[in-house]
C-alpha cells in the first residue's frame, strides 16, 4: 500500500512538471496558472483515490502499472481542466453513488455536466430547442440563462432559423459548451440590453413661405 501511495504521489509530480510546460493564457498570471493546475492535480489524485477505495479490483486491472496511470491521469487532467474543482469531486462522488463500474472518461464528463443543473444551465438539447424557438427581439426574451442566448447568437439566429437540426445542433452545442466551462470557472454572463428601436426624423411640415411659393408657380402656370 504504501508503494502504490508513492508510486501515485510520483505520477501527480510528473502530471505537474508536465503542464507548466504548456503556455500561459492571456492575462493569466503564471502563479495563478500554477495554482490552478496544483488545484486540478490535487483533484484528480482525490478522485483516483476514491476510484481505488471503491473499485479496488476494477482499478489495479484498469490501471496496471505507474506509467499507464500516468498516461490516464494526463488525459483526465486535460479534459476536465474546464470544470472548477468542486465539479470534479461532485461529480466522482455521483459516479461512486451511482454505478458498480469504474466510470470512464466519457462517464465522468457525463457526470460533471450534470452539476451544470446546480448552476441554472439547461440541459444541452433544452437549449438549442429554447434558442430556436426563441421569437425576435432575442434580447428581450426571458432566457433559463444567458449562455442560452450566447449560444445562438454566436450560431446565428438566421442559421438556427433555416437549418435542420442535424446541422444546426452540433454548431449551437460547440458554442453552449463554451459558454457552460466559462459559468463553470465562475464567470458571469448576461444578456444585453435589447437594442432600443431607431426612430426616423419625421419630415418637417412645409413653412408657410413654401406654401406661399407653391401657390404662385401654380397660378403662374395655370395649374
Amino acid at each position: 500500500m504504501a508503494d502504490i501511495k508513492k508510486r501515485v504521489q510520483r505520477v501527480a509530480r510528473e502530471i505537474e512538471a508536465s503542464s507548466k510546460t504548456s503556455p500561459t493564457h492571456p492575462g493569466q498570471s503564471e502563479a495563478s496558472r500554477r495554482l490552478a493546475i496544483e488545484a486540478h492535480v490535487d483533484a484528480l489524485n482525490q478522485v483516483f483515490a476514491l476510484f481505488r477505495l471503491n473499485y479496488h479490483n476494477q482499478y489495479y486491472a484498469a490501471f496496471p502499472d505507474a506509467q499507464q496511470l500516468n498516461q490516464i491521469k494526463k488525459l483526465w487532467l486535460e479534459s476536465l481542466s474546464d470544470y472548477p474543482v468542486e465539479h470534479i469531486l461532485k461529480g466522482a462522488k455521483h459516479a461512486i453513488e451511482h454505478s458498480e463500474y469504474l466510470p470512464t472518461l466519457n462517464r465522468m464528463l457525463e457526470c460533471c455536466q450534470q452539476g451544470l443543473a446546480d448552476l441554472g444551465l439547461p440541459p444541452a438539447h433544452n437549449a438549442y430547442v429554447e434558442a430556436c424557438s426563441a421569437p425576435s427581439p432575442k434580447s428581450a426574451q426571458a432566457w433559463s440563462h444567458a449562455a442560452v442566448y450566447l449560444a445562438g447568437r454566436d450560431s446565428d439566429w438566421f442559421f438556427l432559423a433555416n437549418n435542420t437540426e442535424r446541422t444546426s445542433w452540433p454548431v449551437f452545442k460547440g458554442h453552449y459548451e463554451k459558454y457552460c466551462a466559462r459559468v463553470l470557472r465562475g464567470e458571469s454572463l448576461t444578456v444585453p440590453e435589447p437594442e432600443a428601436i431607431e426612430q426616423k426624423p419625421s419630415e418637417p411640415i412645409a413653412s408657410q413661405e413654401q406654401l406661399a411659393r407653391l401657390r404662385e408657380l401654380r397660378e403662374q402656370t395655370g395649374l
